[in-house]
């Protein structure tokens, strides 16, 4: 079995076949054809990618029943308020179905990431703050969804932690081959 950590970089699409104008996973990896990405993250987000022909390991990652940890970073428009987090940590209301709770925490210095390809929309007088959020589930663009929902639009989104297995020192488009044993997900 191969297990891949892959960091994907900003508007890359999280798929190897081909779309025109876009980068996909294929411009980074060269792996045998039944490897795939483990959930995904969208065009305009960056970060950890777990790549497997394991469909076990696939199964017990990306159903919410499992409730795997994934934790992301999120630059967000303004400085969120306790009632903000606190909603964000409760569940909030996403396309009529509410969130499962989430670990939200804002972050008291901005993380080192490599400068985006994009720069992110500055406005001098829009403050920014980071957020770490940890899912136990993925909804499609769930974070950005939440931010928004609580007033706090999300600019940057980093997906810095699958389980245990963290970002590390691999930098945009890099990517290492781990041991099964490192997924910490049981038999």
């Amino acid at each position: 079995m191969i297990y891949i950590l892959f960091y994907k970089p900003f508007n890359v699409l999280s798929q190897f076949s081909p779309e025109p104008g876009k980068k996909t996973l294929k411009d980074f990896l060269s792996l045998p054809k039944d490897v795939y990405p483990v959930g995904r993250l969208d065009y305009d987000s960056e970060g950890l990618l777990l790549l497997t022909n394991d469909s076990a390991v696939k199964q017990k990652l990306t159903d919410p029943s499992f409730g795997h940890p994934k934790t992301y970073f999120a630059q967000v428009e303004r400085i969120p308020d306790e009632t903000a987090l606190t909603q964000l940590r409760s569940g909030v209301v996403i396309e009529g179905e509410r969130t499962r709770p989430a670990e939200v925490a804002l972050l008291t210095e901005d993380p080192s990431f490599p400068e985006r390809s994009v720069p992110i929309r500055f406005r001098k007088n829009v403050p920014t703050a980071w957020l770490s959020i940890v899912l136990r589930e993925g909804r499609n663009r769930q974070v950005r969804k939440m931010t928004a929902a609580v007033g706090h639009p999300t600019l940057r989104l980093v997906r810095v932690k699958i389980g245990d297995l963290g970002i590390g020192t691999l930098a945009p488009g890099e990517w290492r081959e781990v041991r099964r044993d490192e997924l910490s997900i049981g038999p």
